[in-house]
């Protein structure tokens, strides 16, 4: 016997002031861009475009120490711990255009450890905003840092920018890689061990 499927409903919460505000300010931009905003196209676009940027600037609203510290655990493990490839979507508070690619993420533990789907929530909680890179890159070490005080921490972030592909030098297949360590990480032979470990995701 075949059940039948319930009906699927997709719930979407935004702040009404806030979309109504934006909504506005994004109609006046698409007018001044020289567009018809009432013409069935654009129609909706301004509330859609309100939307959007709200979810991709959602991590003001998260607090990534919190999260950190919701999910720690006393262990004596004291060995690397790699967590890579964590994909990263921001925005680049200087053009409000998208930059995007991987981030490595390591630490070695003084005690404690935290579960493992957290290190890719922290680099989410703080790609979600107005950023650049090299800060991205310090604020998910110190983060980490803060709230596990290991023995070290090491982040590597590698991305692509849409304000350099799209418009300025428009170079399509640049790569820009920043790194921060902490700790053991500063040390020749940890920092080597973390590169060779992610070596064959970096450019």
């Amino acid at each position: 016997m075949i059940k039948e499927m319930k009906s699927y409903e997709k719930i979407e919460q935004y702040d009404t002031e806030i979309t109504e505000a934006l909504a506005d300010n994004y109609r006046v931009i698409i007018e001044n861009l020289g567009e018809d905003v009432n013409r069935e196209g654009l129609e909706k676009t301004p509330e859609r475009v309100a939307k959007a940027m709200q979810y991709l600037t959602h991590g003001y609203g998260l607090d990534p120490l919190e999260i950190l510290k919701s999910a720690m655990f006393t262990e004596d493990h004291k060995q690397m711990i790699v967590v890579k490839d964590i994909e990263v979507y921001s925005m680049c508070e200087h053009h409000m255009l998208p930059f995007f690619g991987k981030a490595h993420v390591a630490y070695i533990p003084n005690g404690k450890i935290v579960g493992l789907s957290k290190i890719p929530r922290v680099v989410d909680a703080f790609a979600r905003r107005m950023q650049v890179q090299e800060r991205l890159t310090d604020q998910i070490k110190n983060c980490i840092q803060e709230a596990l005080n290991p023995l070290g921490v090491a982040v590597v972030i590698e991305a692509q920018h849409m304000c350099m592909q799209m418009r300025g030098i428009q170079k399509q297949n640049s790569v820009t890689t920043t790194s921060s360590f902490t700790g053991a990480f500063e040390k020749d032979k940890t920092r080597k061990e973390f590169i060779s470990l992610v070596s064959n995701k970096l450019s």
